[in-house]
């Protein structure tokens, strides 16, 4: 069902169940393993992803709810994909548990400044996800080619191949530290083999499917870090 088909009021209506659903399910698994609310790493982190993932939701759902629309679609259509998805979000689960088996235990902590630094390095990864997004008019969720859809490779992606990737893994490593666990951050490494996993079968569709990828790869060397890979 594409956006034209889909109303701003319903695609408002299933944001909020998701995002209220993930935030149910992240507390679970924060404050579960923690033992108590009194966790106030956990509350910031929660608190600074809520808004800036309403902020985005509300901007896309204003200005461009086709887009919005492929961001909201979860259906992976590649078989590969859905088996990375699925390790990923176990891994994902793994992950989030150990920082509240941590603030429980005071494993590692981390200075409280430091946490909050945490926070604005989630702020910068989502920065970078906004910015990659306004670039990419056709970036998705899921694996896929658009109808009409053309080779972007001006701004971000004149660097690396895959700043959208980037963006998630500055998100992702900033949040163990946000939620002060140095263990949180080992437990999070995992989503490192997953996100090479997929962007390497993604890389593969892309080149057989959307034409000029392939010329594309050959110009813009690396995926994610210059001069690494």
């Amino acid at each position: 069902m594409g956006a034209a088909a889909v109303s701003r009021a319903q695609l408002a209506g299933k944001a909020v169940v998701r995002l209220g659903g993930g935030t149910i399910v992240i507390s679970a698994l924060l404050f579960g393993p923690a033992g108590t609310f009194d966790y106030w790493q956990a509350g910031l982190l929660l608190a600074t992803v809520m808004a800036l993932l309403v902020s985005v939701a509300a901007y896309l759902l204003i200005t461009d709810p086709a887009r919005f629309e492929r961001r909201m679609r979860t259906r992976e259509r590649e078989k590969e994909q859905r088996l990375v998805v699925l390790i990923g979000a176990v891994a994902f689960g793994a992950a989030f548990l150990v920082p509240g088996l941590d603030r429980r235990f005071d494993w590692s902590p981390i200075p409280p400044l430091v946490s909050i630094a945490g926070n604005f390095g989630i702020v910068a990864g989502y920065l970078l996800f906004y910015f990659v997004m306004r670039v990419n008019s056709y970036a998705s969720r899921v694996i896929e080619v658009a109808e009409h859809q053309r080779v972007i490779s001006t701004g971000p992606y004149a660097v690396v191949r895959h700043p959208m990737y980037v963006a998630s893994f500055v998100i992702f490593l900033s949040s163990p530290i946000a939620l002060g666990s140095w263990w949180g951050l080992v437990a999070m490494l995992p989503q490192v083999f997953v996100y090479v996993a997929r962007i390497l079968n993604e890389e593969a569709v892309l080149a057989r499917d959307l034409a000029g990828y392939a010329e594309y790869m050959q110009r813009t060397r690396y995926r994610l870090i210059p001069g690494i890979w």
